[in-house]
């Protein structure tokens, strides 16, 4: 099977390719990138006045699968994924039941393989049943080919089991995806504690709900040598705190998700349970940090933290709505319609943020990158279309985010996953 890609303009962060080109691919595999590529293939994709760029990919999704099922599937989370030219994803361990050993690892991977159109990295937990009190078999996991643990949704708030954790992970070679939350202090909050919450007469929370334990897990990982990844930072110390550790050489990565470098606090309108999320929509100092800090490479990733939920979970009030907001079908509509088109980060910047920087933290040589010979995972986005968002329009079963009826420009058009078409022209192709 041959599929070419006509006259985009390839975003190669690996070799720096920022120029119109064909793209020819061959099985799986991207067999040559040139100027007017005259063989013929099986299928050909337009990719006129497109970016073409790797396929991104999502550090941060919960697919809710198993147990949850009525939230979101391998297969509903794999659509969702593709749409929004998301080709591969790290999906978090905090299903029912909780992912905390090797079988139920090889279990999710090997579904994944024939029930999600996109790559799923099943990540494990770092404790048995995310309760915080034993470790989970993190050796048996890694033998399952896991890549990375994580306690997402919590932090493990024992200090010395985590430790401990991380010096098994250093020695198993798996990635820490750190939720930053000392939950003894969030006190029931709901949303950032500020004027806003004290107007709609909600419990906040502060800052220093996370930023006291990104500093707590950047100490343990410069004691452990361990690999640290901090997820969905949403704090200006935050920021600062990663930019120190990597002036020290620390092996530490951030992310930022859409949600925290658009909105803040103040785009609260009401007590509505679509704006309810963990970390908590800032205020503007805080969102301003975060951009800086992907301008300047401190924050490295942009993640969705993709996390569905039921219609009656989010249509209410705070108080009693979930955490959480959806992201795999807008976050490169809104990252390009926030940060691109207003000129913050340049396309590249997008695709390094997006594609190359994850790829890269995974370890996934073959990823990330529009080069020959690497593994055909490819996006081809328009960035001229003008839209609105609409949260019916979704095919994840979650709709909960506050971005509905938002003007975006940018749209993915095609999604190529191992060489194979999976997305086109608004419609999944399995």
């Amino acid at each position: 099977m041959t599929v070419l890609i006509k006259s985009g303009h390839v975003l190669d962060p690996l070799t720096g390719t920022d120029a119109i080109k064909d793209v020819l691919i061959e099985g799986d595999r991207i067999r040559k990138v040139e100027e007017n590529i005259q063989e013929q293939a099986d299928e050909t994709v337009d990719a006129k006045g497109c970016y073409v760029m790797p396929g991104f990919i999502d550090l941060h999704v919960h697919f809710r699968d198993p147990g949850l099922e009525y939230k979101e599937t391998l297969t509903t989370g794999g659509n969702a994924a593709v749409r929004g030219g998301v080709t591969s994803v790290c999906a978090m361990p905090n299903t029912k039941p909780v992912i905390d050993n090797g079988v139920k690892i090889a279990e999710v991977q090997n579904r994944a393989k024939t029930e999600s159109l996109t790559n799923v990295f099943q990540l494990g937990s770092v404790t048995v049943g995310q309760q915080g009190e034993e470790l989970a078999d993190l050796k048996g996991m890694a033998n399952a080919g896991c890549i990375g643990i994580s306690e997402d949704g919590k932090s493990v708030m024992n200090a010395s089991l985590y430790r401990k954790a991380m010096k098994i992970a250093k020695k198993e070679n798996l990635i820490v995806f750190a939720h930053c939350e000392d939950i003894t202090m969030v006190e029931g909050g709901v949303m950032n504690a500020d004027r806003n919450s004290e107007k709609l007469g909600l419990k906040g929370i502060t800052n220093s709900v996370e930023d006291v334990i990104v500093a707590r897990d950047i100490l343990l990982a410069k004691e452990t040598g361990v690999q640290l990844h901090l997820c969905h930072c949403s704090t200006e110390d935050s920021v600062k705190m990663i930019r120190e550790a990597k002036k020290e050489g620390l092996p530490v990565t951030g992310e930022v998700c859409p949600h925290h470098f658009i909105l803040t606090s103040d785009d609260i309108p009401k007590d509505d349970g679509n704006y309810k999320m963990n970390p908590p929509l800032r205020a503007k100092s805080d969102a301003d940090a975060l951009i800086e800090g992907l301008v300047d490479g401190t924050m490295d990733v942009i993640s969705t933290d993709h996390a569905p939920h039921g219609s009656a979970e989010k249509n209410c009030g705070m108080r009693m709505a979930a955490f959480g907001i959806v992201g795999l079908e807008t976050s490169a509509a809104l990252t390009y319609t926030e940060l691109v088109d207003k000129g913050i980060l340049t396309p590249m910047q997008m695709a390094e943020k997006m594609s190359y920087n994850p790829a890269k933290i995974l370890g996934l040589k073959d990823k990330g990158s529009v080069s020959a010979g690497k593994i055909a995972d490819i996006v081809v986005f328009n960035p001229n279309r003008e839209y609105l968002i609409d949260k019916n329009e979704f095919v994840s079963k979650g709709k909960n985010t506050p971005f509905h009826g938002r003007p975006v420009k940018g749209e993915v058009a095609c999604t190529i996953v191992g060489g194979k078409i999976v997305y086109k022209g608004g419609k999944i192709i399995d």
